[in-house]
Order: C-alpha cells, then structure tokens, then sequence
C-alpha cells in the first residue's frame, strides 16, 4: 500500500458517508493482510488507535473539506 490516506480519501469520495466507508473499510481490512500491515503501521505513526483511526481520519477529513467550503463561501460573500 503505497498511501494509505490516499486510500481514506478515495474511499470517502466512493461511498459519500462516513459510516458506510467505515464499514467497507473494516470489510476490506480483515480480508487484505497488505492493508492490515500498512493500517497498524499509520496508525503508530500518528498515534491512533486501530479501532478508531479510520473514523478519527475521517471525522477530521470531513471537517477540513467543510472549513474549505466554508471558506470559498465567505469570499462569495
């Protein structure tokens, strides 16, 4: 897995919802060993859990691409 958070965001912009990707990840996550690995690698390197790194990237994914919105709408404006 060459960018897991590439995958994250390929993943969000796929299934529109958190809690969909989420789920399609944890499918996705106990089928593919080379996934797991890189997965349990980001996830000490960002200092997240397993359970919840997926959903903390994403919660904050989400965020960030409303602050952007947010932005583009207050020059508008």
């Amino acid at each position: 897995m060459e960018n897991i958070e590439e995958y994250f965001r390929d993943l969000l912009a796929q299934h529109h919802s958190i809690d969909i990707a989420d789920s399609e990840f944890k499918k996705t996550l106990a089928e593919d060993d080379e996934l797991k690995e890189a997965y349990s690698e980001w996830c000490h390197a960002v200092g997240s859990t397993e359970r919840l790194g997926f959903r903390d990237f994403a919660e904050e994914y989400k965020d960030t691409m409303d602050e952007v919105w947010e932005t583009l709408t207050d020059y508008d404006e």
